[in-house]
């Protein structure tokens, strides 16, 4: 099955290209990343390849969101590495307590069919029985899923927690996916995405040749971390909904060591 970046429109296989000024006062176009940006990306540990610009900061290892504040504010590497082919999560989770109800919501600016992808989404994660329980609101939310800025070049995006708190907004490339992509395949993207606003690195955090084709990749560690998961394999896992590629259509709800490792967080 052809595979595709979860969360990116081009072929795995394919190259972007970037261009900076390399002068000491660097300047870009606001499409471009500047040189000093992929430096800072890299001595943070994240893979500074095909890095895009988008509103808000920089889209990198395919979903995650850097914000220029993340860039500006880091001083030093706390990340922690076991093993090779675990799950991973970051330095940053979400503060439960005895239980927490992390409230969604989505934007009238994406068709009215995604509406049942969120709801199997939250039926995915609640049918855990996790202390960190989800509810689809209206208002007063602390994730919002919108639609990403047109021209983007990815399928949707996500950060991770800061503060205690998920990441509080998922975007979401509809005109790429259309109005009806299927409620089990969007509910996959939108959970995986929501997995990282609580703290889920990619599954194949160390090597995507098994899930996305192609070489090995390793996606960096970062300042957020990588640590791995206890109780879960260490061995390669094709199926789990945290890997960073999935085929076109394809559905992946929890299996066994995702259950493992949601129940470990949470």
């Amino acid at each position: 099955m052809k595979m595709r970046r979860l969360l990116a429109l081009a072929a795995v296989a394919a190259v972007f290209s970037f261009s900076s000024c390399q002068q000491e006062d660097e300047v870009s176009t606001p499409d471009q990343v500047s040189a000093q940006a992929l430096e800072k990306i890299s001595a943070m540990g994240f893979n500074n390849h095909n890095v895009q610009r988008v509103e808000g900061g920089y889209l990198v290892e395919g979903d995650i969101m850097l914000s220029e504040k993340d860039l500006s504010s880091y001083h030093e590497q706390t990340a922690l590495r076991v093993g090779e082919a675990e799950q991973y999560r970051t330095n940053n989770l979400v503060s439960v307590g005895t239980t927490r109800t992390i409230k969604v919501a989505i934007s009238s600016n994406l068709p009215s069919t995604y509406v049942a992808a969120v709801d199997e989404m939250v039926r995915r994660y609640n049918a855990e029985n996790l202390k960190l329980k989800f509810q689809r609101v209206s208002s007063g939310y602390d994730v919002l899923f919108t639609n990403a800025p047109s021209g983007s070049s990815y399928l949707a995006s996500a950060g991770f927690p800061s503060g205690g708190n998920p990441y509080n907004r998922v975007q979401v490339n509809s005109s790429y996916l259309g109005s009806n992509p299927g409620t089990s395949y969007l509910a996959t993207i939108l959970a995986h995405e929501l997995g990282h606003c609580i703290g889920f690195r990619h599954t194949d955090y160390m090597d995507r040749s098994y899930s996305c084709g192609g070489g090995y990749t390793n996606e960096g560690a970062s300042s957020v971390g990588a640590i791995q998961i206890p109780g879960t394999p260490a061995s390669a896992d094709p199926n789990s909904w945290m890997l960073a590629c999935i085929g076109t259509g394809g559905n992946r709800p929890f299996n066994s060591n995702d259950r493992t490792a949601l129940n470990y967080l949470y």
